[in-house]
């Protein structure tokens, strides 16, 4: 059983504890696997740690990590659905008060009753660089019954038995020195994005109490809509440029590369939801008296997404992929990253992907065409023999910097036209519905532009540097552009200023869904990857 700990203790020693997949598969060895890599790591791996200052080693911080647990708890049960004013506001009083327990000149900056927040630390030494941290306080909307415990704004604590199962443990687990780093909080947020913020936290904890400042003047704007495409960022931040002025911009979201390595992220795409209208009779009709003879806006709408795109998946709207080209050095960049496309297909459950790139990486580089939902009359039993009144179809169109929300918007239009549909700003009038065979509306709402920055800029050489430094054995993973959106460029656009994307969250977390988990091996391998950051000077 010694023999089995040391050989999977070297196993994860490139990764822990970041990677959530290569543990032991054997419980009985779950405690010597820990031990013997503690055994290695000293043996092993010690230049590693000269990267960050003295005294920040991983005792120091796995302690800081566990005093930050009750507040980290805390902080999860705080309802934080950005429909919801008042419990944003909630939020935004508890992280004040939080940061400014570790000395952090704090405001509110409003945003139509859901204030973002910001933060500053280090405003009153002699002039130096300022790095402009980016994280949110919002969470997706709960539907509790889904959720395999009482609340999901009531944090638990579970661990995975030997039958693959999770299940709930004392608080009191979390609190031990020397934790499992393989339990997990489960509750909204946990991962996305309120666990960061504690992490962050934690670090300046670490910091405070070895009198170690951060090597450059530090801000942090904390949002509170980036669930909902933040709507308000933009005019926020055009409103305090000055407040917000900085060198450089650090967004900490989002899940590590599915490796477990240490992650750096170049950009990501932007999105525009689109509700696409199909109109049938002015209200439902019995289906035995008029079905053949009226229209089903159903079926119609059925054609009309089908010739969205061909059996590879590729859009067919003319000119949707004409912009989006990539060269040679950036398809070398993308074929870096170390992905397992067959284990992404087994995750998946599907036998072949979409046709769009020559790999997932590179998929992901092109404008997509999403429908998120379809709704007409109902199903079940509920269902009617009925023609329905409308079928609705939901998209989310992932866009990019070359085809930006207003281009694609353009296509699409262009596109159903071409169908010989007619559309209308509006539920038709009975004029147009005695002048136009087929009726359909098309809304665009919450817009949010993609950004994207160059691999070898000067900030990303700063973080590719300072998390290499403090992950040596861990080789970094480099991501050219993710395919999920941040509202990076209402941030950076106005301040003119470069950025990178530094996710630090376990990737099977089920963020957007229901069981939202944080490892807490993470919360660790987190907090020193935010620790390097910090203790890095930006030049």
């Amino acid at each position: 059983m010694v023999a089995e700990a040391l050989v999977c203790a070297r196993q994860r020693l490139p990764q822990f504890p970041l990677h959530p997949y290569t543990v032991c598969q054997n419980p009985g060895v779950r405690k010597l696997c820990a031990g013997a890599f503690v055994l290695l790591l000293a043996s092993a791996a010690a230049p590693a740690r000269a990267a960050l200052p003295q005294g920040v080693d991983d005792a120091a911080i796995a302690a800081a990590a566990v005093a930050s647990f009750p507040e980290y708890l805390e902080f999860l049960a705080l309802p934080n659905d950005s429909i919801q004013p008042a419990d944003v506001q909630k939020n935004a009083v508890w992280l004040e008060a939080a940061f400014g327990r570790r000395g952090f000149a704090t405001r509110s900056l409003e945003n139509k009753g859901r204030p973002l927040v910001f933060a500053e630390h280090g405003a009153s030494r002699p002039p130096q660089k300022t790095v402009l941290f980016y994280l949110h306080f919002d969470g997706q909307p709960v539907v509790p019954s889904q959720w395999a415990q009482k609340d999901p704004w009531r944090p638990v604590v579970k661990r995975r038995g030997a039958d693959g199962k999770w299940a709930e443990v004392d608080r009191a687990e979390l609190l031990k020195p020397g934790f499992d780093p393989e339990l997990r909080v489960f509750g909204r947020s946990s991962s996305d994005d309120k666990g960061p913020i504690a992490m962050f936290l934690a670090v300046f904890d670490v910091l405070r109490a070895r009198n170690i400042d951060p090597a450059f003047h530090v801000k942090v704007l904390l949002d509170s809509e980036e669930e909902v495409n933040s709507p308000g960022i933009a005019a926020v931040v055009a409103a305090n440029t000055t407040l917000l002025s900085s060198d450089a911009v650090v967004l900490v979201d989002g899940p590590l590369h599915a490796s477990g390595r240490p992650t750096i992220v170049f950009g990501n795409r932007g999105v525009v939801a689109v509700t696409l209208t199909v109109y049938g009779p002015r209200a439902p009709l019995h289906s035995g008296h008029f079905g053949n003879w009226v229209p089903n806006p159903a079926m119609r709408l059925a054609r009309l997404l089908a010739g969205m795109k061909d059996d590879d998946g590729r859009v067919t709207v003319p000119g949707w992929y004409a912009r989006t080209s990539l060269t040679d050095a950036d398809r070398k960049v993308l074929a870096e990253v170390p992905d397992d496309e067959a284990a992404l297909k087994t995750r998946t459950g599907i036998a072949q992907p979409e046709k769009i790139g020559a790999t997932y990486q590179e998929s992901l580089q092109y404008p997509s065409l999403n429908v998120r939902g379809l709704s007409s009359a109902s199903v079940g039993e509920k269902a009617a023999n009925i023609v329905p009144r409308d079928a609705v179809a939901e998209f989310d169109l992932r866009t990019t910097v070359e085809a930006d929300p207003a281009f694609l918007l353009g296509l699409l239009k262009k596109h159903v036209e071409a169908q010989g549909w007619h559309l209308v700003d509006k539920d038709p009038t009975d004029d147009e519905r005695a002048g136009w065979p087929k009726l359909a509306r098309l809304n665009a709402h919450l817009p949010a532009e993609a950004a994207r920055q160059p691999v070898d800029s000067p900030v990303g050489r700063w973080a590719s540097d300072a998390i290499a430094g403090a992950w040596p054995a861990a080789p970094l993973v480099r991501v050219r552009m993710m395919g999920g959106t941040l509202p990076t460029h209402e941030i950076v656009e106005p301040l003119k200023a470069p950025f990178v994307l530094v996710p630090v969250v376990n990737p099977d977390n089920n963020q957007h869904t229901y069981d939202e988990n944080l490892r807490m091996g993470h919360y660790l391998s987190g907090m020193r990857t935010l620790a390097a950051l910090l203790t890095a000077p930006y030049r």
